[in-house]
């Protein structure tokens, strides 16, 4: 760009202007933090002010949420047995209306803890009021509102306190009068129940001894509204509210008074008037006809309180509130005044205003009225007396104009206070929240709107947070968390300020959109720019001053709310573009910016005159405003116009001038700026001449622009103002064709009267080959080198009529004004008539027609196609052609769209009478006619027939259409239907045949089918279609095949008949050539891939049964889908299988003769050939095998994963190839391998000598007789074996048959116990513990007093130092440096045990918990250094057990982030396998001393003894059940057992931490009236044999089958056998008394152990033992294996996807084996199984306690173990073999476990090819795991105890630190002292 033009000219856009905008509505998707809970509609919302927590009332729910909205606890209310009609306690018999009722919360608020005198302050409590037993109370727990503080045993009817009808309100509001709790409380009238309650009592919240009296109870000596008539006074309550020493209750409901109307009321009490003397109301009038409050909140407005008041009109004359709504505001001085005024009427004046109408009076119908007191009355009892009249009604409304109207019913609202401003936030039916904006004047303006929840109403209890940030929302099943600003989203001014939010403001200097307080400069001028003041909306909008001017001299900009800056040594700088920012300077509101030189500018876009470039102000980093400023180039302008340099320049918009004489384009106004003195001004400006008028030009053609080529040819250009173009400089014509230039001179001759100049080119011949008649040539005038500006338009036409001309009618038709002729002779042509000269001349006619071809040769004799005929001659015009075509004798009828000159005519044929032929004849005027050498035959089609007749209603049905000469007319003429819907033509037709393919129908019909050949229609003649019901398929089978294909797919279904052609379908891509980790990345970059569609056609074999064979595949390719083609209907394999479709490499099969595969394989008769191969199972079965030797068949026997074994003909077949022997080829599919050729062994009889012959028949004769003896003796024997042998088959069958039966049974009865479990399992019922409790199990198993539940035990006199040295201590923990090398010493020290290791890794685990991201990154340094030890050594070793800290870390790690998978997939199955295994091992006897039990997975904890036990039921009468519950034991139960399993029963569902311990209860046996017998384990009755002493059972105290029993508190705290062997102490047999000996079912010697070292024979007899047991563990193992399956593959589903942190770690492992180049792929599945199987799932299976809150007692433990190993087992990649020394644990699952390792395999290998790209996806869920549990880590006491090992090795550690020189550089040993020196005053060396 040149240095001396560019300027500088301002945009008017700057992004800090914003226009006034109207109120703006959120998106309807707009999501805010909410929690949805069950109870709906939520009914009360509370705000602990303390704490921050909110309580939620609900219908049968109460909730209580953190201020994040995350459920702390819930309590169920509801429903119970009740009846608005009865009073409480309920009893069916006596309530005939008893039904199970929803009980609605009505009344939830907060007592603070009053201090009586002389007391400690009281606990703080939430008061409770729902609908049930006529609205009774209670208190429950802050803390957890589950816990019921109090509660009425047996209400009385003064304790009646909210409404029994959840249509009725009821409000409350908490007293303190003189230390004495009490609760006023206003409810509305009920028609049902009690129906003396007042409108509004007052109610004593503690139970009082003197007098006494009851919580809750409204007594004599509490005040209440004395009413006449209870009905007639029905009291709608909104709110009460406590303001200074009154209490106020906004309520409406119909005007007793006057006119009989609904109104809207508040009323007033001293809040110290016990007696009401002082009860007052005023009725509200809110102007428009708003008379029904809906809701309201007290607040301040402008620094005094008012009452904010959400009203909406009344339908009619009916408490029933439309949609009109609007906001009025009363000033609480206002309204104390009108009330005191109708207070003091009423006590002096009779209740007369000085005009004697009566403004107030006695309301309510008592016997009270106004009276004539002293007028100091009201100031000497300003609440009133005995004396006083009460209770008192104004007549006067206090009146407010509304704020705000809306046509939506308005249902809550709140206030909060912004920088003196008040906003209110309205809530409406809809689900919407409006933010409105409140004048002083309390005029309202609604500036935003955003739902909340859809068509859901906003709950009257809408409250601000502690920090007035954000506010509840409370729906009809949400409580939502909405921001009321949102500042910190708007990232500029310009969005910050155009939000218009009254929170919100610029802070200029800072740069950002900030709440006021949030700026630190916002007390001074401008710095804080507010969103809602009108007058800052067009702020920092800077102007230019000049506007014009060069570009290096200073830039002028004028803000007009500049900041001031306060100190001397800050200033503004000015930035243009990239380019380093320079000093500004600031005169008041101007800025003044040196603008760049023009060399250091951007160069303009191509093609442009100018660039624009961003100036922006900025103080220091920030930028205070910013625009973007123009820079043209003059120069530029003239360049981009070449035809008009002159005009473009003075007419652009730029400030340009034009140098006449130098051609020159300036941004100079001065005459200096040309050379010559000859300036044209820019038309803007005022001085001349300007303008493009002003420009010398040539503006037009005088001469013809139409120049015939070949001809010389005068040129004369018409143009103005050239007399200004002074000097002796030539002219000349430039005529340009094809980009060559051609001069011509020209002179120029000036008219002095018209201005006007001629100039006169010299003659020229043009010759230039033209393509097409006429070419456009400009033409422009050159004076010397520089052209003179012409007009665009100015172009001569060069033409040559004999281009495209090819025939006489072309030539004629070309417009006469080019002169063009057909011009005869010996080669005739189309010329300019001057250049004809051959005889006979130009022509006046044309010859005849000539036709070269006909489309199409036929039609149908009703006509209607189109026909197209082509020739030359055709005719001039469309006219000439018009009644002069002739198709077989038959008028054409010529279409105007289709005609071309000449060469082209298209008629459409008429009809024919009959069946004909002939030419084609063109008539043009009066010449010849032109006829076609093709004959034209008119046709009549004949349809005969249809194939098929049927297809679905989808369509897609191949239609095949029979006749005859059906290929009349053009393909486009024919058109085929399916009654109205089109039949698509697919392929080419024939004479006899056409091809459609059918579209949908929208119902089944039998339909005709027509052809259209073009008008012409025909139709199938007594035959229809068919459409039929789409084919449906059910189920197809098997799911599986082999890149080969043609595996058999059977196909189940219903109308499969329809379908003409069904096929299966291979959706296929081509797999990448690339390792693991790049083919991951390719995937992330979305590479894509043409895929390919193989296909196969399937077989039909009935309307219910088709089959398929499966397509072929290539290797190379990945199967992304299946399907089937029925035509249309197209059937996901997915979809109907329930499993997607798998294709697997081909199965592999090895030659017989693998060492030499051309030798026979050598084969004896009346065996099997076995064939070994790889994989053969995968995807075929047997049945699918077909294998031959030679031309006959080898029957498949047997068929497993490595051998296929068949069984040949007893004969050699023949041999079907060249070969003499036959060959062995195998079939699968389309899989067909040759294994070789078979020889069969036949042995040559060699010829034996006569001698020899006779010795052998005699020696065999002998042999004979003694084999006959031999075999006499045998049978004899055999018989008697073969006896007993069936008898033992007989046996094994019946036990068979008899342990499928108990099995059977044994399921049937678990089933409809889990059936009743399931209906607890959801929510309550499955007693999931807490993350802290579940943190604590898992990260210190078995430890008492863990970390997570201490306190940090210190001297307060050194708590802060020690916290503070802690605090250091973490930072240096989040030092990952110090991390690693901490635990690299710790571990390197030889005393640091492996309990050490684990300890301190949870320890850390605690106390960097809040950062779980940097706890991971840590973890993966560690393990990548566990890795590179164990690849040196042995890598199948690493992670198989806890040996270092990290791999205790990587348990924690995994424990922190699947929980959320255990609450939420894997809880269920877990809980519902523990109690199935807990349900069947207390159907059968427990051992109490040995825990050996009859019913278990485990043979060492079977109970092998024959015990004689019956199951009996107890009727169970218990002070918290209201009907006995009944409860099955067995008669050989101890008595703690009983207990245990009563408790099971009557606390089902409950956590086992909340009910009480079995010992500190007593079972009492209860028979008759007076007879109780109280029952343990021992007492003196107990049966002692020697020094063996029995624990006593039910069948020792005889109880019988339905004895009634009850559980009393316990008399003495004693410790039974239950509890001590409960402790996982495994003691065979306890010690009594005096060296007793207890036993329970076996005494403990009674099963000896077996020896070590005894012989095989004994080994095996004692092992002989378990056997007979065995149906007991296969009875147990069937019962469970659904729990057993459900809980496998809830873990390992595939189907969705695996938690992200499975799929991160697995990542990492693959990483690590990528890195470390290890390619065994079962080394990385031993990693993946150790670090997630192994090190998480068998922990939790094992231990069930660690996620639930129950107890594990040993007989479920042992069977828990068998479960958990065998999980193990199916994790590893060894085979599962066993045999008949295999523990009879693997026997039980021998056939399950390789179904499992399959479903471990495929887990793994989905985790492994899907996409990685996890990280983020991980990251961001650690961060969200820190911040969600980091509060429930005790860090301190973490940090604490690590501090006990830092000092333990304190030496090692420091040591170790400053060998580092990284840890050198950051003082980390320095640090660590600092640390000691603080935590235990450790004296270091600083």
């Amino acid at each position: 760009m040149p240095a001396t033009s560019p300027l500088l000219l301002p945009l008017a856009t700057w992004w800090c202007l914003v226009l006034l905008l109207p109120p703006q509505a959120s998106h309807a998707g707009q999501a805010f933090p909410h929690v949805s809970l069950d109870g709906s509609p939520l009914s009360h919302l509370l705000l602990d002010s303390r704490s921050g927590q909110l309580y939620v009332g609900a219908v049968n729910h109460l909730y209580h949420l953190s201020p994040d909205l995350q459920v702390l606890s819930s309590s169920q209310t509801g429903p119970n047995l009740d009846s608005a009609e009865c009073l409480p306690p309920i009893v069916p018999k006596d309530c005939n209306t008893a039904r199970l009722t929803p009980n609605t919360n009505k009344i939830l608020l907060l007592e603070e803890g009053l201090a009586s005198a002389g007391s400690e302050v009281g606990p703080r409590s939430l008061i409770v009021c729902g609908t049930l037993f006529q609205g009774i109370c209670e208190k429950r727990s802050l803390g957890n509102v589950s816990k019921v503080l109090y509660q009425t045993s047996n209400p009385v009817d003064t304790q009646y306190v909210a409404a029994n009808d959840p249509r009725v309100s009821t409000v409350g509001v908490v007293l303190n009068q003189k230390g004495v709790g009490l609760m006023l409380v206003g409810r509305g009238y009920t028609s049902k129940g009690p129906s003396d309650i007042p409108p509004i009592t007052t109610r004593r919240l503690a139970p009082s001894s003197s007098p006494a009296r009851q919580a809750f109870s409204q007594d004599e000596e509490l005040g209440k509204l004395v009413v006449g008539s209870y009905s007639e006074y029905n009291n709608n309550f909104i709110s009460a509210h406590r303001h200074g020493d009154h209490v106020y209750f906004l309520f409406s409901r119909r005007d007793m008074w006057h006119r009989k109307e609904y109104r809207t009321y508040v009323s007033r009490l001293c809040a110290v008037d016990r007696s009401f003397y002082s009860y007052v109301e005023v009725p509200l009038e809110c102007s428009g006809g708003y008379n029904l409050a809906q809701g309201a909140t007290l607040a301040e407005h402008q620094g005094r309180p008012a009452l904010f008041v959400a009203m909406a009109a009344g339908q009619a004359s009916t408490p029933t509130a439309t949609g009109r709504s609007a906001l009025c505001v009363y000033g609480m001085s206002e309204l104390d005044a009108a009330l005191q005024r109708a207070q003091e009427l009423c006590y002096t004046e009779g209740g007369r205003g000085r005009k004697g109408q009566e403004e107030a009076y006695i309301e309510y119908e008592v016997s009270s009225k106004c009276l004539r007191l002293p007028k100091d009355s009201l100031k000497k009892y300003p609440c009133g007396g005995e004396h006083t009249p009460s209770p008192i009604a104004s007549a006067v409304p206090l009146s407010a104009t509304p704020s705000l109207t809306t046509d939506t019913q308005l249902t809550a609202v709140t206030t909060t206070t912004e920088a003196g401003h008040t906003i209110a936030l309205l809530g409406d039916k809809n689900g919407w929240l409006h933010k409105v904006f409140l004048q002083p004047d309390t005029t309202g303006t609604l500036y935003l709107s955003v739902i909340v929840d859809k068509d859901s109403p906003v709950n009257a209890d809408l409250l601000l947070d502690q920090s007035g940030q954000n506010v509840y929302v409370l729906t009809d099943s949400k409580v939502s968390k909405v921001s009321v600003s949102q500042c910190e989203q708007q990232p500029d001014c310009r969005s910050c300020l155009s939000v218009r939010d009254p929170y919100c403001g610029w802070c200029v200097l800072e740069g950002r959109c900030t709440r006021r307080m949030e700026c630190s400069r916002e007390g001074q001028a401008n710095h804080w720019l507010w969103s809602y003041q009108p007058a800052n909306q067009p702020a920092n909008q800077p102007a230019n001053q000049p506007a014009n001017q060069p570009a290096n001299q200073p830039v002028s900009l004028v803000l007009t709310l500049l900041p001031t800056l306060s100190e001397e040594e800050e200033s503004l700088t000015c930035s243009f573009g990239t380019l380093a920012p320079q000093p500004a300077v600031v005169t008041g509101t101007t800025i003044t910016c040196q603008s760049p030189l023009p060399e250091l500018l951007p160069p303009s876009p191509p093609g442009s005159d100018h660039m624009s470039l961003r100036v922006s102000v900025m103080f220091r980093d920030v930028t205070i405003s910013s625009g973007d400023i123009i820079f043209y180039d003059c120069r530029a302008v003239g360049r981009l116009n070449a035809t008009s340099p002159c005009m473009a320049c003075v007419g652009s918009v730029w400030p340009c001038n034009w140098c006449v004489l130098d051609g020159l384009c300036t941004h100079n106004n001065n005459n200096n700026s040309c050379p010559k003195q000859h300036t044209i001004h820019n038309s803007e400006q005022q001085l001349e001449p300007k303008g493009p008028d002003s420009c010398p030009c040539v503006w037009a053609l005088q001469s013809s622009p139409l120049v015939p080529m070949g001809f010389l040819s005068p040129l004369v250009l018409l143009g103005r103002n050239l007399d200004m173009l002074q000097g002796e400089e030539q002219y000349s014509c430039v005529v340009v064709i094809e980009g060559e230039e051609l001069k011509l001179n020209a002179t120029l001759k000036n008219d002095p009267e018209t201005k006007v100049t001629t100039i006169t080119c010299s003659v020229h011949q043009f010759q230039y080959p033209l393509k097409q008649l006429e070419y456009s040539a400009p033409i422009y005038l050159q004076r010397g080198s520089r052209r003179v500006d012409s007009a665009p338009i100015l172009r001569l036409q060069l033409y040559d009529c004999s281009v495209g001309q090819s025939d006489c009618s072309q030539c004629r038709a070309v417009p006469s004004g080019y002169g063009c002729v057909w011009c005869g002779g010996e080669t005739p042509g189309c010329v300019y008539n001057l250049s004809c000269s051959s005889s006979p001349g130009p022509a006046d006619t044309c010859p005849s027609p000539q036709i070269t071809q006909v489309r199409p040769v036929s039609g149908p004799v009703e006509g209607g196609v189109l026909i197209t005929i082509r020739g030359s001659n055709l005719g001039m015009h469309y006219q000439d052609i018009q009644g002069g075509v002739t198709v077989a004798g038959v008028s054409c009828l010529p279409q105007s769209h289709g005609y071309l000159i000449s060469t082209r005519i298209v008629c459409e044929l008429q009809p024919s009478k009959q069946e004909t032929e002939g030419p084609v004849i063109v008539t043009v005027g009066d010449s010849e006619p032109g006829q076609s050498l093709q004959t034209f035959t008119y046709q009549d089609p004949q349809l005969t027939g249809i194939v098929p007749d049927k297809g679905p209603v989808s369509g897609g049905t191949s239609l095949t259409v029979q006749g005859t000469r059906l290929r009349t007319g053009q393909r486009k003429d024919l058109t085929a239907y399916v009654g109205q819907q089109p039949c698509y033509i697919v392929e080419e037709v024939n004479g006899t045949h056409l091809v459609c393919r059918t579209s949908p129908s929208n119902q089944t019909a039998e339909l005709t089918v027509r052809v259209l050949f073009g008008k012409a229609e025909r139709s199938v003649p007594g035959q229809v279609f068919h459409y039929m019901e789409d084919p449906v398929i059910t189920e197809a089978f098997p799911a599986e095949s082999f890149y080969e294909g043609g595996r058999s797919i059977k196909v189940s279904g219903r109308s499969l008949y329809v379908v003409q052609q069904p096929m299966i379908t291979v959706w296929v891509e081509p797999k990448e050539n690339t390792p693991v980790r790049m083919r991951r990345r390719r995937r992330n970059n979305q590479l894509v891939f043409n895929s390919t569609v193989p296909k196969e056609h399937c077989t039909v074999v009935s309307s219910s049964e088709m089959t398929c064979l499966t397509p072929r595949v290539t290797p190379d390719t990945k199967v992304m889908g299946v399907w089937f083609e029925l035509d249309n209907v197209k059937v996901a394999f997915e979809s109907v299988a329930g499993k997607t479709f798998s294709y697997y490499p081909n199965p592999e099969l090895f030659a017989l003769n693998r060492d030499d595969p051309d030798t026979p394989y050598r084969f004896k008769p009346g065996g099997v050939i076995a064939v070994e191969g790889k994989d053969l199972t995968r995807a075929m079965t047997r049945g699918e095998v077909v294998a031959r030797l030679g031309d006959q068949e080898c029957e498949v026997k047997t068929l497993d994963n490595t051998h296929l074994y068949c069984e040949p003909p007893e004969k050699q077949p023949a041999s079907l190839g060249n070969n003499k022997l036959p060959s062995l080829r195998v079939v699968m599919g389309k899989l067909n391998i040759d294994l070789g050729t078979v020889q069969y062994d036949t042995e040559d009889l060699s010829p034996v000598p006569l001698a020899a012959q006779v010795g052998l028949a005699a020696g065999a004769t002998v042999v004979v007789l003694v084999v006959l003896v031999i075999i006499l003796m045998y049978r004899r024997k055999s018989k008697q074996a073969l006896r007993d042998y069936k008898k033992v088959l007989v046996q094994l069958e019946t036990l068979e048959i008899n342990v499928g039966d108990q099995c059977r049974k044994e399921f049937t009865d678990l089933m409809t116990e889990m059936m009743d479990l399931s209906s607890d399992v959801g929510g309550p019922g499955i007693p999931l513990l807490d993350y802290k409790t579940y943190a604590e199990r898992v990260f210190f198993p078995g430890q008492r007093g863990a970390p997570l539940s201490q306190n940090l035990d210190l001297p307060e006199s050194r708590r802060q130092t020690v916290e503070q040295g802690l605090g250091q201590l973490n930072n240096l923990l989040n030092n990952r440096l110090f991390l690693i090398r901490f635990i690299h010493t710790l571990e390197a020290q030889q005393n640091f045990s492996q309990r050490d290791r684990g300890y301190v890794a949870s320890l850390l685990t605690m106390a960097l918990h809040d950062q779980l991201e940097y706890f991971t990154d840590v973890m993966k340094t560690l393990l990548g250094d566990l890795v590179k030890q164990y690849v040196a050594k042995n890598p199948k070793l690493m992670l198989r057990r806890t040996e270092t800290v990290v791999e205790k870390m990587l348990t924690n790690w995994m424990s922190i982030c699947l929980y959320s998978f255990l609450k939420e997939v894997a809880g269920e199955p877990l809980y519902m396998l523990y109690r199935a295994i807990k349900y069947q091992v207390d159907k059968g006897p427990v051992d109490a001393v040995t825990g050996k039990a009859k019913r278990t997975l485990n043979d060492s904890h079977l109970l092998r003894e024959d015990i004689d036990y019956c199951s009996i039921t107890l009727v169970v009468k218990s002070g918290v059940e209201v009907q006995p519950c009944p409860v099955k034991v067995l008669d050989t139960d101890t008595i703690t057992q009983v207990k245990d399993k009563i408790l099971d029963q009557i606390y089902k569902g409950a956590p086992f931490s909340q009910r009480p311990a079995a010992d500190s209860l007593d079972l009492e046996w209860r028979s008759g009236q007076a007879g109780h017998l109280t029952l343990s384990d021992d007492d003196v009755t107990a049966v002692f044999q020697g020094r063996w002493r029995k624990l006593n059972t039910l069948q020792h105290y005889k109880v019988p089958d339905g004895a009634t029993v009850a559980l009393i508190p316990g008399s003495a705290a004693v410790m039974g056998i239950h509890q001590v062997y409960q402790t996982g102490e495994k003691m065979p047999m306890l010690e009594g008394e005096e060296g007793l000996r207890l036993w329970h079912l076996v005494k403990s010697s009674e099963e000896p152990e077996i020896p070590k070292h005894s012989s095989m024979r004994e080994r095996e007899r004692a092992k002989a033992i378990p056997e007979i047991y065995l149906t007991r563990l296969l009875s147990m193992k069937g019962t469970l294996q659904k729990f057993v399956d459900d809980v496998f593959v809830a873990i390992l589903n595939t189907k969705r996807p695996p938690p992200i942190a499975v799929r991160f770690f697995f990542d990492f492992l693959d990483d690590m084996a990528e890195k470390h180049g290890i390619d065994d792929p079962d080394t990385v599945h031993i990693w993946k199984t150790n670090s997630l199987p192994l090190r998480f799932w068998v922990n939790i299976l094992k231990n069930p306690q660690f996620i639930f809150d129950v107890q594990v007692t040993d007989s479920v433990d042992a069977v828990l173990s068998v479960i958990a190993q065998t999980f193990i087992d199916s994790c590893t990649t060894t085979e599962h073999k066993v045999g008949r020394d295999s523990p009879v644990n693997k026997l039980l699952y021998a056939r399950e476990i390789p179904r499992y390792k399959q479903l471990v395999e495929r887990y793994y290998s989905d985790i492994h090819s899907a996409a990685s790209g996890c990280y983020q996806e991980m990251n961001s869920t650690l961060t969200e795991l820190s911040g969600s549990f980091a509060s429930e880590m005790n860090s301190l006491v973490a940090l604490h105890e690590l501090y006990k090992y830092i000092s333990k090795y304190y030496d090692q550690i420091i040591a170790s630190l400053e060998e580092d020189a990284a840890g050198q550089k950051m003082q980390l040993a320095y640090r660590l002292q600092q640390v000691a020196a603080l935590v235990e005053n450790k004296v270091t060396d600083l």
